[in-house]
C-alpha cells in the first residue's frame, strides 16, 4: 500500500504545525487539546524544520523540571526530520520508523507537506490490507 492511500482513508484534520519560536508549554497544550503524539515546528505550516513528540517533552522535563517549560521549542526539537512521499510503500515507511525509532513522519511533495502518518496509520493500514488478501483467500478456497 502507498503512503497516498493511507493519506486517504485518514481523517483530514491537516498537519498540525508549531511555530519553532512557540514555547515548549505551548506545544504541549496544543498536543493535549489535540490528542495528538507529535507536532510538525514550521514557520509556514509547509515546510517541516523539525517534530517535537510528547517523549521529547517528557525527558527534559524529567532531566530539568517543569522551568524547561517556558524554553523555545527549537531547543527541543528534532532538526533531522525523516520525511517520505506519497509514492512510498508503506512497508518501506515502517522500515524506516522502526530502525529510526520515530512514530510520526511527514509526507512532502514538491517540497510541500501535504499531510502526516504515524505508525499507528501504517499498521492499521496493513492490518486492512492483511484482512482484505484473507477474505480473498477464503473466497478462492471455498470457490466464491
Amino acid at each position: 500500500m502507498q503512503v497516498q492511500q493511507i493519506l486517504k482513508d485518514k481523517a483530514d484534520d491537516g498537519v498540525v504545525t508549531v511555530a519553532p519560536g512557540a514555547s515548549i508549554a505551548a506545544a504541549a497544550k496544543v498536543l493535549a487539546e489535540r490528542r495528538i503524539g507529535g507536532v510538525v515546528i514550521s514557520e509556514d505550516g509547509q515546510t517541516p524544520l523539525g517534530i517535537l513528540s510528547e517523549r521529547d517533552i517528557v525527558r527534559r522535563v524529567a532531566a530539568e523540571g517543569g522551568t524547561c517549560l517556558s524554553s523555545r521549542v527549537e531547543e527541543l526539537m528534532t532538526r533531522k526530520v525523516q520525511v517520505c512521499s506519497c509514492a512510498e510503500d508503506s512497508n518501506v515507511v515502517l522500515a524506516r520508523m522502526t530502525e529510526g525509532r520515530f512514530r510520526h513522519m511527514p509526507v512532502v511533495e514538491d517540497g510541500v507537506m501535504v499531510g502526516i502518518i504515524t505508525i499507528g496509520d501504517v499498521v492499521k493500514a496493513q492490518i486492512s490490507e492483511l484482512a482484505m488478501e484473507k477474505e480473498a483467500l477464503q473466497g478462492m478456497i471455498m470457490g466464491y
